[in-house]
């Protein structure tokens, strides 16, 4: 049996499909390739952003800032200057991990001698997004910051 030039290519053509197809189902049906969106709400989420970039602006302007670091012994610390009132800083922390949400979690800022510690064994390694939303004698501010838990 002899196979012309036409033939190969609808051959070729119908094994390169079958091959796309393959991988677009593997991926679709296993959860090692989970592909969540970014936010539950997209749109929802974006109508506010002009009152995010705000209270990201009334951080900016602070003379001083709270500050968002990891340390390997202790975990992620969060600091806020002398200046600040402890009691009167109420907020939360939110630890996002941009590769997989079932990692995400809440913290409720309740400071201990002007500083917050989320220990060590609640993160695991790679990219966390902490974004600090607080509000300090009745202004709201936004605190973003990218860390690496090694």
């Amino acid at each position: 049996m002899k196979i012309n030039w036409g033939t190969g290519i609808v051959i070729a053509f119908g094994l390169f499909m079958t091959f796309i197809l393959y991988f677009v189902f593997e991926v679709q049906s296993n959860s090692k390739y989970d592909n969540d969106l970014v936010v539950e709400e997209y749109y929802k989420h974006d109508t506010h952003f002009q009152e995010e970039m705000a209270r990201i602006q009334n951080a900016h302007d602070l003379q001083h800032k709270p500050s968002i670091k990891y340390t390997e012994n202790n975990g992620v610390s969060v600091t806020f200057p002398a200046g600040f009132e402890s009691e009167k800083v109420k907020g939360n922390i939110l630890l996002y991990r941009p590769s997989n949400k079932k990692f995400d979690f809440n913290t409720q800022i309740a400071l201990t001698n002007s500083s917050l510690i989320i220990p060590q064994k609640k993160l695991i390694k790679g990219r966390w997004d902490v974004n600090m939303e607080w509000q300090y004698e009745g202004k709201k501010y936004l605190t973003k910051e990218v860390i690496y838990v090694n």
